[in-house]
């Protein structure tokens, strides 16, 4: 067996490893945006509504999908600063995902290579029966 194959697949399964340790160490994660919002009340002579205006804010909105709607929550400062951390984590652990996919890719040929006799089977196609089945007669017009 060739022998740069073989560096190769430990180099990529060290690498591998290696971002399967960072991505246990990434946190708790939010999927989802954040944003700082200032408003306008409905109070026609209050300051939001002066030229210049001073709108009333900032409020911290997190905003998601859960099971198919969009869902907005207002924040808190410090529930801001915990989502904000959440949300980089998230991002943190898709890209070490995204990575170890890309490198696992890399890693199936060599490994099946290394090992051929592991190697998964293709399906063997269905036969078909050697005799067809009479078909049952059709309900539609006709003698």
């Amino acid at each position: 067996m060739d022998r740069a194959p073989a560096v190769e697949v430990e180099s990529y399964e060290r690498r591998y490893r290696d971002l399967a340790g960072e991505l246990a160490a990434v946190g708790y994660i939010a999927s989802g945006s954040l944003a700082r919002r200032y408003n306008r009340c409905g109070k026609p002579r209050c300051a939001c509504h002066a030229d210049p205006a001073r709108l009333h804010g900032p409020y911290w909105l997190f905003t998601a999908k859960v099971n198919g709607k969009t869902v907005n929550r207002r924040l808190s400062e410090d529930e801001a600063a915990l989502y904000e951390q959440w949300i980089a984590n998230d991002r943190k652990a898709r890209s070490l995902l995204a990575e170890m996919r890309a490198l696992a890719d890399k890693l199936r040929p060599l490994i099946l290579e290394q090992h051929p006799d592991q190697a998964p089977r293709s399906p063997e196609p269905k036969r078909r029966r050697s005799s067809p089945q009479p078909r049952a007669a059709s309900s539609r017009g006709g003698s």
